[in-house]
């Protein structure tokens, strides 16, 4: 969301828009006393402007999500972190978060602490810390986008790695049934309103300075996406592109497969809810 700001003139007040500045990839920005970001070239539908890697700590380093498996955003990681670079730490095995891990691992000895389905050191459980030089990271199992979707708190900053959670824009893209669960989705975001949050950093976009706000638009666009579903259902049909063009008008083919996935989701939420019944399947197609 853009922040706006008011610039007085005379005589006439003017609101005008904050121009935020571009996110540059392959370069290192702080974000924080403790925490920098780096952009990887990996845009697309599903990933926005691409992956944010972010590095937490000073002396000591923790790498979340390294990214895809290439060498020029490697190349920066390591620029900017090197010999310091302790933990790699993924918010979901997607290739886009986690593809880099075995040769960042590889180029710099670092100890691989995952919840999801890779190959790591360590397997990370819920509310659990990695506690460095001058930071603690406590691990938030976020699940609904997929179903080991991981959040890293860092208790300095009140500031939450939310991984596909939360990114900056409107809507998340949940993975196809079962991995994608509406349901986990939604008991996910509620949970967020208990966290005591000053930003969010999500896994595709800019940082989200106003949390709770977000928060509460994610929860209400679901609740209307369901709502919509459910009055495009009627009572003749539960299939899955009807849906979608009911509820979503045209969608390119780029969005296609998301759109599928996310009213698959909101359709088997819907039926564990008793608001669909007589039907034990359903597809996307």
């Amino acid at each position: 969301m853009n922040s706006r700001i008011k610039l007085m003139t005379n005589p006439v007040e003017e609101e005008v828009e904050e121009v935020r500045e571009e996110i540059v990839p392959g370069v290192a920005r702080a974000l924080s006393p403790m925490a920098r970001r780096i952009l990887a070239m990996n845009p697309g539908p599903r990933t926005g402007l691409g992956t944010n890697t972010y590095m937490v700590g000073i002396d000591e380093i923790a790498v979340i999500d390294p990214g895809p498996n290439d060498q020029g955003h490697l190349d920066s990681i390591i620029g900017c972190g090197g010999e310091l670079i302790r933990w790699i730490l993924v918010t979901n095995a997607d290739e886009d978060h986690a593809g880099a891990v075995p040769e960042l691992a590889k180029q710099t000895g670092a100890i691989v602490m995952a919840m999801c389905d890779i190959d790591c050191d360590v397997v990370l459980k819920d509310g659990q810390q990695l506690v460095g030089t001058e930071f603690r990271l406590t691990t938030k199992h976020l699940p609904g986008p997929s179903a080991k979707n991981v959040g890293f708190m860092l208790e300095e900053e009140r500031m939450l790695i939310s991984g596909d959670l939360i990114i900056d824009g409107p809507s998340v893209g949940l993975n196809a049934p079962p991995d994608g669960d509406m349901a986990a989705y939604m008991t996910s975001l509620e949970s967020l309103r208990k966290l005591r949050l000053k930003r969010i950093a999500p896994a595709h976009g800019y940082v989200i300075e106003e949390p709770k706000t977000v928060v509460q638009e994610y929860i209400a666009h679901r609740v209307a996406r369901e709502a919509a579903i459910l009055d495009a259902l009627g009572s003749d049909t539960l299939r899955v592109e009807d849906v979608i063009e009911a509820v979503y008008g045209e969608v390119d083919e780029d969005m296609a497969e998301l759109a599928a996935n996310n009213v698959l989701a909101h359709l088997i939420k819907l039926r564990t809810d008793g608001k669909v019944k007589g039907q034990k399947n359903f597809t996307a197609v």
